[in-house]
């Protein structure tokens, strides 16, 4: 399997115990929804499967996991921090209206002030908001999405409207 076959759903965040239990802590919305009999962690470029002996998910995004052939905490400390992919083919429906965030990675964002800014390539989840980030004038630059600077979302063209506070990308331009 490779990553354009797979959808990111978090990453190992640390070790549990000398068993080798490991917590993963989803980046995916809705993870309970998910079908969690084997995951892909990204190794060394390669996408390598790691069958789910039993898991645990708890409310705050997080699910602790046995996998097989993992019984000893020396062999989940390598897996710490790598990020972690489900097949497409098990990625959760969900109805045509539901939109979120995550979404816009792929999307041209647009400042009424600025004009084009360029491609979203990446949106993060921040415990108080979601944040963009486009690569603009040879630079990554990163500008939260909330409604108070989006001005529209055309899903169908892939463009989103911003209406960004006057100097917010000159942090990342005048280093």
């Amino acid at each position: 399997m490779t990553k354009d076959e797979a959808f990111y759903i978090g990453y190992i965040t640390k070790t549990k115990g000398l068993k080798g239990e490991v917590q993963l802590f989803f980046e995916f919305e809705d993870y309970h929804d998910l079908e969690l009999d084997v995951i892909f962690l990204e190794l060394n470029g390669k996408m390598v499967p790691f069958f789910i002996a039993s898991h645990k998910l708890y409310e705050n995004k997080t699910g602790l996991f046995y996998f097989d052939d993992i019984d000893h905490v020396d062999k989940a400390l390598p897996l710490v921090k790598k990020k972690a992919y489900l097949p497409l083919s098990k990625k959760p429906e969900r109805d045509e209206d539901e939109f979120y965030y995550t979404d816009l990675k792929g999307f041209i964002a647009v400042d009424e002030t600025l004009g084009e800014l360029g491609e979203i390539i990446e949106v993060n989840e921040y415990p108080q908001q979601f944040v963009a980030t486009v690569h603009y004038k040879n630079t990554d630059v990163l500008f939260p999405l909330n409604e108070d600077f989006i001005v529209e979302i055309d899903d169908e063209e892939n463009i989103l409207t911003l209406d960004l506070p006057e100097g917010l990308l000159d942090v990342y331009l005048n280093q």
